[in-house]
C-alpha cells in the first residue's frame, strides 16, 4: 500500500509492478511534478475502489475554518467523523463572539456528508491567544454563565453536535477553576445531548514546567469533559530549530503519562497536517520558518531533485536543499508517518485521532485512513 520510491524508478515501472494505474498514482498522490519521482518519497498505491481503512475503528477529526476551500474539505470528508470549525471567541465582558466568515455552510456540509460539526471556542484576542480573558471567564461566575449560556444557544440554533474548548496560555492559578468551567460547559451541553471535548497542549509529567502546560491538570480535564484533544504537535515550530512537527517518540511519552491520567476511550491523538521549511544556518531567535503543506513539500524536493530521507526514531520525512543560494531543511508528514502515528493510536488503545488542521490537501492520508467505519 505504501512504496518509497528507489532511484530510476519510473511511474510506469511501479504502476506494472503494482497493477495501479498510473492516472491514479498521479491523483491520489496529488504529484505536481509526476515525471520528477523523488527517491525517498513514499506513495499511496491504492487499486481502483480501494482506501486504506487504517482509521477503522479509530474516531476521526479535524480542525477547519469557514474559509476551507470546499475541493480540499470534500478530500477529507471521506475519512472524518466530526469536523472542528475554527473558531468562535468571546469578550471580557462575556459576549460571544462568532467566527468572521458564515459557519453555517461547513455545518450544513458537514451534515449533509455524514459528519459531525464541533463549534469550537477559542479566548482570542488580537488574533492571538489571551490568558487573561481566562482568567475572566474562569474567576467571574456571571460573565461564565452568560458566556454558557450563549454557547448553548449557539450551539442549537445553528445545529451542531457539540463543543471543543481550544483554550490556550491558561495561569497556573487558573487550572482548577478552568477544569471546573469544563464541567459545566459539558453539564449544560449533555441536557441537548451535545458533547464537549478540550484540546490540550502535549504533557508529559505532573511537574512539568512551561507556559503551556502548567494551567492543565489532565485528571481533572478528563473527569470534566467528554474528550480529551492532544495537541501532539508542534515540537518543530516556527521559531524553534529544524526538526520533527510530531516525533514519534515524543509524541509516545505524552500518550505514556495521559493513560494514567484520562481514561483511554476519551483520549483523542493530535496530527499535524503540515510541515515547515527552515532556512539555514538555524539562530535561535533569529531564524523563522514557513509553514508548508504536505504535498507542497514533495514538489519542492521534486524541483530541486534531492533525496527524501526517513527518521527512524521520530518517525517522520526531512530533507535539505538550496535555492538561490540559501539552505533549508524541510520536516513534514507523508503516508508512513502517518501510519506510524495511527499504529501509536492503536497500541495504547485510544478513542481517536484528530488533525490540525484541514486546510491544506493530503489526500494520500485520508485514502489511507479510509471511509469512515464505527469509532
Amino acid at each position: 500500500m505504501i512504496y518509497v520510491v528507489e532511484k530510476g524508478d519510473t511511474l510506469e515501472h511501479i504502476s506494472a509492478e503494482s497493477g495501479v494505474p498510473v492516472w491514479k498514482i498521479i491523483y491520489d498522490n496529488q504529484l505536481d511534478l509526476p515525471d520528477r519521482l523523488v527517491p525517498g518519497q513514499a506513495l499511496l498505491l491504492l487499486k481502483e475502489g480501494e482506501t486504506g481503512h487504517e482509521g477503522e475503528g479509530l474516531r476521526v477529526g479535524g480542525y477547519a475554518y469557514p474559509f476551507i476551500e470546499p475541493e480540499i474539505l470534500m478530500q477529507a470528508v471521506p475519512a472524518l467523523h466530526e469536523l472542528l470549525v475554527f473558531s468562535y471567541g468571546f469578550t471580557f465582558e462575556g459576549e460571544l463572539v462568532p467566527p468572521q466568515q458564515d459557519d453555517l455552510w461547513l455545518v450544513e456540509e458537514c451534515w449533509k456528508r455524514g459528519v459531525e460539526p464541533v463549534l469550537v471556542l477559542t479566548p482570542f484576542s488580537g488574533g492571538a491567544f489571551n490568558n487573561q480573558l481566562v482568567k475572566v471567564l474562569t474567576e467571574n461566575d456571571v460573565i461564565q454563565e452568560k458566556v454558557i449560556d450563549q454557547l448553548y444557544r449557539a450551539v442549537e440554533d445553528n445545529g451542531y453536535a457539540g463543543v471543543n474548548i481550544d483554550f490556550e496560555y491558561i495561569l497556573p492559578e487558573n487550572k482548577v477553576k478552568f477544569a471546573q468551567f469544563v464541567g459545566r460547559v459539558r453539564k449544560q451541553m449533555s441536557e441537548g445531548g451535545y458533547r464537549t471535548s478540550v484540546a490540550v497542549a502535549p504533557k508529559v509529567s505532573e511537574t512539568q514546567k512551561g507556559l503551556l502546560v502548567e494551567g492543565l491538570d489532565y485528571y481533572l480535564l478528563g473527569e470534566n469533559a467528554d474528550y480529551v484533544f492532544l495537541m501532539t504537535y508542534e515540537w518543530g515550530y516556527t521559531y524553534g530549530p529544524p526538526m520533527a512537527v510530531a516525533p514519534a517518540d515524543k509524541v509516545r511519552q505524552v500518550l505514556e503519562y495521559a493513560v494514567t491520567k484520562i481514561p483511554e476511550e476519551k483520549l483523542i491523538m493530535g496530527i499535524p497536517n503540515y510541515g515547515y521549511d527552515w532556512p539555514l544556518p538555524y539562530e535561535r531567535g533569529m531564524t523563522r520558518a514557513r509553514t508548508i503543506g504536505n504535498v507542497e513539500a514533495v514538489r519542492i524536493a521534486a524541483e530541486t531533485a534531492v533525496e527524501i530521507r526517513y527518521a527512524q526514531i521520530a518517525q517522520s520525512p526531512w530533507f535539505t536543499y538550496v535555492d538561490a543560494g540559501q539552505s533549508h531543511e524541510v520536516w513534514f508528514e507523508d503516508p508512513r508517518s502517518i501510519m506510524a502515528k495511527i499504529d501509536l493510536a492503536r497500541e495504547f488503545g485510544i478513542s481517536g485521532i484528530g488533525y490540525w488542521n484541514l486546510m491544506r490537501p493530503f489526500r494520500a492520508n485520508w485514502l489511507l485512513t479510509g471511509s469512515r467505519a464505527e469509532g
